[in-house]
């Protein structure tokens, strides 16, 4: 079973996470827990200073993180974006993509399971945050924008 799933290289952050409204108001934190609803574009002045957001699912239904987490890698956030909370296996894949390089479910998720969603397709269709090539894109190169 696995309890926490990293795709970044060396070690996931140990810092304990703050508020937002704490992250704004100090200037030693690094590490920041974004929870649904709270405005993810305060954080873009600090971009520079973070190396963790943590972004909270308290159910699975709730997409507003899927945002959180693109709005901070298309501003050019490179530290490490973790979804934490009631997260599934069959949403690692649409988090990937999203711009999610770590993951600490609230409950322990199948190795096998995981294996199986994160190699189920070779081709997407949809151009996002990971870099891949969308297959109407390999369809048609000479059209990069959509």
């Amino acid at each position: 079973m696995v309890d926490f799933l990293s795709f970044r290289d060396g070690d996931a952050t140990q810092e304990p996470t703050v508020t937002v409204e704490s992250f704004t108001g100090q200037s030693n934190a690094t590490a920041v827990r974004i929870e649904p609803g709270e405005e993810v574009r305060e954080l873009l002045p600090h971009i520079d200073r973070l190396s963790l957001v943590e972004v909270n699912f308290p159910a699975f239904g709730d997409g507003r993180g899927y945002s959180a987490a693109r709005i901070l890698r298309e501003s050019g956030y490179t530290g490490e974006l973790r979804a934490v909370g009631d997260v599934l296996v069959d949403q690692i894949v649409a988090m990937r993509r999203c711009g999610f390089d770590s993951f600490h479910p609230d409950k322990p998720l199948d190795d096998a399971a995981v294996d199986r969603a994160l190699n189920r397709y070779a081709d997407v269709y949809q151009r996002t945050i990971d870099g891949r090539a969308p297959v109407w894109a390999k369809r048609h190169p000479e059209k990069t924008d959509g």
